[in-house]
């Protein structure tokens, strides 16, 4: 190669004709977008979506790492929108990931804050905007003779990749095979100036044949072949391509270390080529571990086609706490996490302090069953007014109807989640998502408790089937009855418990439940079975909240119309 101040000349002639217009140098970006001014070990972190759909579960993990890890260390998190391949490009893309990010409290420091709001002082933060930025970059590279126009059609790079299947040949633009890359300077003024059409590549001095080595902050030494691809840095369109775009948009923006996952580990060589020959000081790079599924005995990648917990449109519709899913995340993240959540019950997640060093690399199990049990202990923690605030946010966005009934008697409603709730010793467990309450607390609303009959009919075989074949349908209306004139509004817990057994008791049920295991066919059933065909009739259930505060919440005139409507039935 000649490295006459000639062709040095040329260079800086070529570079000129390529990017007219362009006046920028990279000196004066660097003054531009100075270093942060920050503490020594504070992390600088960016999640950097395409704009091509809904936000999925594995972004919402990447991103939730990077803000924790900004935040402790008291740095920066920012969003960039790498929208530079516009033929992926959906419309309302950035809106939707941007509002989804924001239920889920991952909200940047700066950067793109809706599809209409950027803010900060190192944007403009959506890639397509910073076309002079990489131009002003891709000139400096020309003009030191480490990039090059290429003018190869489409046609030629497809004769070429076929040439190279049927040969079994490392296919690519590199040493032979890169037939712009060694055209004389002369002739590529010459092209240019005549106006044909070209893109920009990088030349590789690389060779893949030798191994190259980076080190990851949770892999530890990665060795891995050189980069000796000529890859496009600037594209047809005058945009850059994601490899060249990622390293000056990190440099600019001063990011410490590119969190991501482990699919790009090979293309680091490339991004640390581009990061030496541009002068710049390469970033840390982290690569996470890609979200697993179970399918039978193996694994597989979360998939957006085939699992609904691909996307995280998925936790939000089904309703649970968008908490929960977060602290979900964080068992994934690091292993230590559960041992800290059971020795601090009482904390925030949020003062968890993630570390790099825990990030398992196995790969990162995505357990719905798990995350149903961590959601389960967190809406156990709410208090009656908390599920309400909650269950009315979630009812308002996605079923209208129910909303509107909690909203006409709130107080009602909050007694109503009170029940073994509030104060209580032992706190009930049976709702994993806010989409779990109305068929867990539907008897409480007429319509909806009629509907249930309508549907199911009333299910006192549930009764029978589990129980002896004593309690036949004469038995239930025997009990029915009695019940249904010994009951008593304005009788306490104490004295309301006293008559159920008075009367089972009466009835042939064994109130002992130690002396029926010992003598069942001595009896008709125990006080169990009597207490669940009274819980059977005022809530087609067989497991509830305890009965008694069930109703004394709906009402005497609605229990007896329950429990007479359901003799009637029998």
């Amino acid at each position: 190669m000649d490295n006459s101040k000639e062709y040095e000349r040329k260079c800086i002639e070529l570079a000129f004709l390529m990017f007219p217009g362009i006046d920028e140098t990279v000196d004066d970006l660097e003054i531009k977008y100075p270093e942060r001014n920050l503490k020594q070990d504070a992390f600088v972190t960016r999640f950097a979506p395409s704009p091509t759909g809904f936000l999925h579960t594995g972004a919402l993990f990447t991103s939730l790492i990077n803000k924790k890890l900004a935040n402790q260390s008291e740095g920066r998190f920012f969003l960039r929108i790498e929208d530079t391949d516009r033929k992926r490009e959906v419309e309302g893309s950035v809106d939707l990931l941007t509002k989804e990010m924001q239920q889920f409290k991952i909200v940047p420091d700066e950067g793109v804050i809706t599809g209409t709001k950027e803010v900060g002082a190192y944007g403009p933060y959506t890639q397509s905007k910073r076309e002079n930025i990489y131009k002003t970059c891709a000139k400096y590279l020309v003009e030191k003779g480490l990039a090059y126009p290429c003018f190869c059609t489409p046609e030629m790079m497809e004769k070429t990749r076929k040439m190279q299947e049927e040969n079994k040949i490392v296919p690519g633009y590199y040493g032979i095979y890169a037939r712009c890359r060694n055209i004389s300077i002369d002739e590529s003024i010459e092209r240019v100036k005549n106006g044909e059409k070209f893109i920009v590549r990088f030349r590789s001095n690389g060779s893949h044949l030798k191994k190259t080595s980076f080190v990851d902050a949770i892999r530890g030494k990665i060795e891995i072949a050189e980069n000796d691809q000529d890859v496009v840095i600037i594209k047809s369109d005058g945009l850059p391509t994601y490899h060249f775009a990622h390293v000056v948009d990190d440099h600019f923006m001063r990011t410490t270390h590119v969190i991501r996952g482990e699919e790009w580990i090979p293309s680091t060589p490339i991004h640390l080529q581009l990061f030496e020959a541009m002068g710049f000081k390469a970033p840390t790079y982290v690569h996470l571990p890609t979200i697993m599924i179970k399918e039978g005995n193996s694994k597989r990648k979360l998939s957006k086609r085939k699992d609904k917990e691909a996307a995280v449109s998925y936790f939000l519709k089904a309703g649970y706490p968008v908490d929960a899913v977060l602290e979900y995340l964080l068992t994934i993240i690091n292993s230590d996490f559960e041992t800290w959540r059971n020795k601090n019950k009482d904390l925030d997640y949020n003062d968890f302090v993630v570390r790099l060093k825990k990030v398992s690399i196995s790969g990162a199990l995505f357990d719905i069953q798990k995350l149903n049990d961590v959601s389960k202990e967190n809406i156990a923690r709410m208090n009656s007014k908390q599920v309400l605030d909650n269950v009315l946010d979630w009812t308002k966005k996605y079923d209208h109807d129910f909303y509107e009934m909690l909203n006409s008697n709130l107080d009602f409603a909050q007694k109503m989640f009170a029940m073994e709730r509030d104060n209580a010793k032992k706190i009930r467990k049976d709702i994993i998502k806010w989409e779990d309450i109305k068929p867990t607390y539907f008897y409480f609303f007429d319509k909806l408790y009629e509907d249930d009959l309508k549907e199911k009919g009333y299910m006192f075989e549930v009764i029978e089937n589990n129980t002896s074949d004593k309690i036949t349908k004469d038995v239930v209306k025997e009990v029915l009855k009695n019940y249904l004139n010994e009951y008593k509004e304005d009788f306490s817990k104490e004295e309301w418990f006293e008559n159920m057994k008075n009367t089972a008791s009466r009835l042939n049920f064994c109130v002992d439940m130690k002396i029926y295991k010992q003598n069942k066919d001595k009896y008709k059933g125990s006080i169990s079975d009597f207490a669940g065909i009274i819980r059977m009739a005022v809530t087609n259930r067989k497991n509830t909240p305890d009965i008694y505060y069930i109703m004394q919440l709906l009402g005497i005139e609605k229990v007896e119309k329950r429990i007479n409507d359901a003799l009637n039935s029998l």
